[in-house]
């Protein structure tokens, strides 16, 4: 077969040597590949840490391979992470281990499983790539035949033959691979595939709800399989402590005031950290967290959210593209905006149908008519005046969802109207930082998906603001935080010691905060059944998902952003 390479173009700008482990990828799943090679996605999971372990003594560098134009070159040797490239090819791979037995070179790849039932076969993306290292011994001048995959679970070394066969479908793996790159379009999804469940990157990929979204008629009995894992089981860490220095001990981090301990932390249970007020971070613990792409989020004492730090941007700049360009056309921002506020008003409806004391009342009738306005809005700054409208509507009413009488000695929740900036109520002291809180986490996760999340559809792009997570958390607002609000009042875990009066505004105590704190948590850990995919996550989750699908309409995957409308 004919085989030549050139530099690859396209939207992607990949470089032109692609990795042997990328062609394994590619014939497992080319969506996988798309995902890493040109998007540079990556999420490790318990398959993945499985295999580091399996491949951890093989990755180290070893033993000495005799150049192959060498005469008298020892019959027999071992060199392990051996790195070969081929400009001819296209390719560049780390080879685990390169045997030489009496002339006759060997690579041999390490994987973690167990090969097909059938005596003597590999897997097809296991035999692409091996082949790929084979044929790049070849192109170095080493005398290669076959190669070897072992496998660790059942401790078997399978021999795969040099076959024109194998030859063939790996440089047509190659060609597609790069074509696949070149193309600047992420491949389908797999359907209903058994491969998808062990995948390290499904929560990235979101095949089931991708496939629901774009199915005009779906299939009868089909379904969406929670593929996404339920819940988080790293966590943000909030250091409020005036004074208080944020370090690095080994693998933990450590909260120190006034020269003692006061907390500890494993880094790999932290998913972010916020610092409020004066908090001093080491440059261990900065290089760390960088390194390991945990956002450090920067509020003010008064709880003012006003920068994040973070470390290499997001790889997937294929993504901002297509946010800057959508931004740029006003039809389509006009089209993703109205989806936004629409869920908003869906979610404030629901709030208020939930906890109101009267059954009817006419902010229902009035929210389910901006829902219809929000539709049919022809242009932003309408669609704009309709929130806004639909904003008056629900906290005319916040104030009745409010428990309105006190017992004895305890302080009363009064809310009037929304003002902020600064409160002058608790009410609105307690809605001012679970705004901010909420900015945070749309924040970190639009960043951690690879949006710019300082260019929004709805919101103007200001100095400073974070549009589009200002736009992001419009439908989260009621669900997220009103309702932690209405837990800390009508809970009565809110107590007046928890707020001071300063010149007419309204602040939170360092308690008042680790309170509300504690109840923002417990609200994004409790599960949620998601009303279009069905199955049941936490609203932490739920942000995460969210964000991927208004990543899929930007990419053209889905015909439209779907808000979550909690029912």
């Amino acid at each position: 077969m004919e085989f030549s390479t050139t530099e690859k173009g396209g939207a992607s700008g990949a470089p032109s040597t692609i990795p042997a482990r990328m062609l394994n990828e590619f014939t497992y799943c080319p969506r996988l590949f798309y995902l890493e090679w040109v998007q540079g996605e990556f999420r490790d999971n318990e398959d993945v840490l499985s295999g580091h372990i399996v491949h951890r003594r093989v990755e180290k560098e070893g033993g000495a391979m005799p150049e192959p134009s060498v005469e008298g070159e020892p019959l027999v040797y071992k060199a392990r992470g051996v790195t070969l490239s081929s400009e001819r090819l296209g390719l560049v791979a780390k080879l685990d281990l390169v045997e030489g037995d009496g002339g006759e070179t060997v690579p041999v790849d390490y994987k973690k499983g167990h090969p097909p039932k059938e005596a003597g076969e590999v897997w097809p993306a296991d035999r692409v790539q091996v082949g790929a290292q084979a044929l790049l011994l070849r192109e170095n001048g080493y005398t290669c035949t076959h190669a070897v995959v072992y496998y660790a679970q059942t401790k078997q070394r399978v021999r795969v033959p040099l076959t024109p066969d194998v030859e063939n479908e790996v440089l047509e793996a190659i060609v597609a691979a790069r074509t696949t790159a070149a193309g600047g379009a992420i491949p389908p999804p797999l359907v209903d595939s058994p491969k998808c469940p062990r995948c390290s990157l499904v929560s990235i990929c979101l095949p089931d709800e991708v496939n629901a979204l774009t199915l005009v008629e779906p299939e009868e009995g089909g379904r969406v399989r929670r593929l996404v894992p339920a819940t988080d089981t790293a966590l943000p860490l909030y250091v409020q402590e005036q004074g208080s220095m944020l370090g690095k001990k080994g693998d933990v981090l450590e909260v120190r005031s006034d020269g003692k301990a006061q907390a500890t932390c494993r880094l790999m249970e932290i998913s972010q950290v916020a610092l409020f007020g004066n908090i001093t971070v080491t440059p261990g613990a900065l290089h760390e967290l960088c390194t390991r792409g945990v956002p450090i989020s920067h509020f003010s004492y008064g709880s003012w959210f006003y920068g994040i730090t973070h470390g290499m941007s997001h790889k997937n700049v294929e993504l901002r593209r297509l946010q800057f360009s959508c931004a740029s056309d006003p039809g389509r921002s006009l089209a993703i905006a109205r989806r936004m506020v629409e869920g908003k008003l869906r979610n404030c409806r629901t709030i208020l149908r939930r906890n109101h004391p009267d059954e009817t009342f006419a902010a229902l009738e009035e929210l389910e008519r901006l829902v219809a306005a929000c539709q049919g809005a022809d242009n932003l700054e309408g669609l704009r005046g309709t929130e806004g409208a639909g904003g008056k509507a629900y906290f005319e009413e916040f104030g009745r969802l409010l428990k309105p009488e006190p017992e004895a000695g305890e302080m009363a929740f009064d809310f009037a109207q929304r003002n902020r900036r600064p409160p002058k109520d608790p009410v609105n002291a307690l809605l001012s930082f679970l705004y901010a809180l909420l900015a945070k986490d749309a924040t970190v996760t639009l960043l951690s998906v690879g949006f710019d999340p300082y260019l929004g559809f709805l919101h103007v792009p200001r100095y400073g603001r974070p549009s589009l997570a200002l736009d992001f958390m419009e439908e989260f607002r009621p669900i997220l935080a009103d309702s932690v609000v209405l837990t800390l009042v009508n809970g009565k875990e809110a107590k007046a010691s928890h707020f001071v009066s300063r010149g007419g505004s309204v602040a939170l105590t360092a308690e008042g905060r680790k309170k509300v704190l504690e109840a923002y948590e417990r609200r994004l850990d409790s599960e949620v059944r998601h009303p279009i995919f069905g199955y049941t996550v936490s609203y932490r989750r739920i942000l995460e998902v969210q964000a991927r699908l208004l990543a899929r309409h930007l990419s053209g995957e889905i015909p439209q952003y779907e808000p979550f409308c909690t029912r």
